[in-house]
């Protein structure tokens, strides 16, 4: 049953409409890979096989009384543990939140168990949701499908890692410095970070649980929320689930998003990013996204070496002030207030990862207004480059996974091309492109390192223009090929 359990979401539930396999008789597939593989991987860190169960068998009870539940009627899938499920602990990986019970799902949970999913468990991620590894003190360590001594990534490395072994059949995420894109690349699956604020966050935490707890709530900034999946079809599947303003918004608006620019792949204009010395990338990376591109220009893509006018390096800082205000809204005062007396023992003319963190946390109103407007002048010059191109083909992240690191946060480094370089600016740089501008990215499997590790590729796309990104993803796979199982664990 473990190729049943590789299939992508669309092909298991034509099987489900077509009668070739029951509900129950998929969950029960999807159970027994996690109780085969997941010991070794920890991906699936809570689950409740009994109300999965009892929906599974209403999901064939209902079909065989000519009803339908929806478009994912029956589907058996995972959630990312920062999203709320009602009757399943929602921890995101914080110590203090163990024994935390929801009472109500989050809000594109709702959306997907109202087109009829089935929700066997809840998948792992890093403390609070901030690492580009996976682990906890919670539930532990999540291992890399495609090498168990390698991390899947983070923020939602459980959810990929599941996903690349077969354990449930879709995910959702949530993306502010690439937790959605990195884990896709990283375990060779399909994810996709969404243009900020089409996708409602309430029940997400952080914020911290209870903070907001009827329709009205912060609307952040950068982070939003988006679906992994094995195929892009999936994605695009899960988009039209999920998209819709948020509560206190809906009795008035909608959202529509625009077609996909072009139809067909030999229409597309693709911009290539594929390496930039603010942030290098391994050769190994790029020998597999210089590939994909060709292979795109063999095609008959129109393939064109274009940046957009913007300078990286300056970017990068917006990016980082901005982020990093995001995490201090909801950190305790005594942690805040350490930092801002780290701030003012910090040269100001350091510009190292940390310093630039706190700097950006404990910044004042009239800076973050500042890095807000230099902000909006980035987002108009990425509109004129999409005047000129249909989406930019750049990195997801400049290394393929890596071994796990439980270092301190800022003393890791990574090898890139031989050489040591920070782990922080490593890892976000690239995925911070997107980000600060609220632009649309997919990440896309691009084929397979000479050392057997997948790498993805990423498509960012102009503003709103979701479904243009995720249709070149569905492009890219009919043309190039998509997921991969990994090699089955020993």
């Amino acid at each position: 049953m473990q190729n049943l359990t590789y299939r992508s979401a669309t092909q298991l539930l034509a099987d489900i409409r077509e009668k070739r396999i029951s509900c129950s008789d998929l969950l029960e597939a999807f159970i027994e890979n996690i109780d085969q593989k997941n010991p070794r991987i920890n991906a699936v860190v809570a689950t409740d096989y009994a109300v999965a169960r009892r929906r599974a068998k209403a999901a064939d009870e209902a079909l065989k009384k000519g009803e339908n539940w929806g478009p994912l009627h029956g589907l058996p899938i995972t959630i990312k543990d920062t999203f709320e499920v009602a009757g399943m602990p929602c921890t995101a990986g914080i110590p203090l939140l163990k024994e935390h019970m929801p009472g109500q799902n989050a809000d594109v949970v709702q959306s997907l168990l109202d087109a009829g999913v089935v929700i066997v468990g809840k998948t792992n991620v890093p403390t609070g949701g901030m690492d580009f590894q996976s682990y906890n003190d919670v539930y532990g360590q999540t291992n890399n499908p495609w090498d168990v001594a390698l991390t899947p990534g983070g923020s939602s490395g459980g959810a990929a890692a599941a996903l690349a072994a077969g354990m449930t059949a879709l995910e959702m995420g949530s993306d502010i410095g690439g937790s959605i894109r990195i884990p896709a690349h990283f375990c060779g699956v399909f994810g996709h970070k969404s243009t900020f604020n089409i996708v409602p966050r309430h029940g997400h935490i952080p914020p911290s649980p209870g903070l907001f707890p009827a329709d009205y709530m912060s609307e952040g900034d950068i982070v939003a929320a988006g679906p992994l999946a094995r195929s892009a079809r999936d994605l695009a599947l899960a988009m039209r689930l999920i998209v819709k303003p948020g509560p206190a918004q809906r009795s008035a608006w909608r959202i529509e998003l625009p077609p996909p620019i072009k139809k067909n792949l030999k229409d597309c204009r693709i911009g290539l990013w594929l390496d930039d010395p603010l942030c290098p990338v391994d050769s190994a990376v790029g020998g597999v996204l210089q590939d994909l591109a060709d292979k795109l220009a063999r095609a008959g893509v129109e393939v064109v070496d274009k940046q957009p006018d913007i300078d990286f390096a300056r970017s990068h800082e917006v990016y980082v002030a901005l982020f990093a205000a995001v995490g201090g809204v909801d950190m305790p005062d005594d942690m805040y207030d350490r930092l801002v007396v780290e701030g003012g023992e910090t040269d100001l003319q350091e510009i190292g990862p940390r310093a630039r963190f706190v700097r950006g946390t404990t910044q004042s109103h009239r800076g973050w207004l500042r890095m807000d407007t230099e902000r909006q002048g980035l987002r108009q010059k990425w509109a004129q480059y999409f005047e000129q191109v249909d989406v930019l083909l750049c990195p997801a992240a400049p290394v393929t996974a890596f071994a796990h690191d439980h270092r301190k946060f800022y003393d890791r480094t990574l090898p890139v091309n031989d050489q040591d370089r920070s782990y922080v600016n490593t890892l976000y740089t690239w995925s911070g492109l997107a980000g600060v501008a609220h632009l649309p990215a997919t990440a896309v499997p691009a084929g397979i390192t000479s050392k057997g590790l997948p790498v993805g590729a990423q498509i960012v796309g102009p503003y709103l223009g979701d479904r243009t990104t995720i249709q070149v993803a569905v492009h890219i796979e009919d043309e190039v090929g998509g997921f991969v199982p990994p090699p089955e664990l020993s």
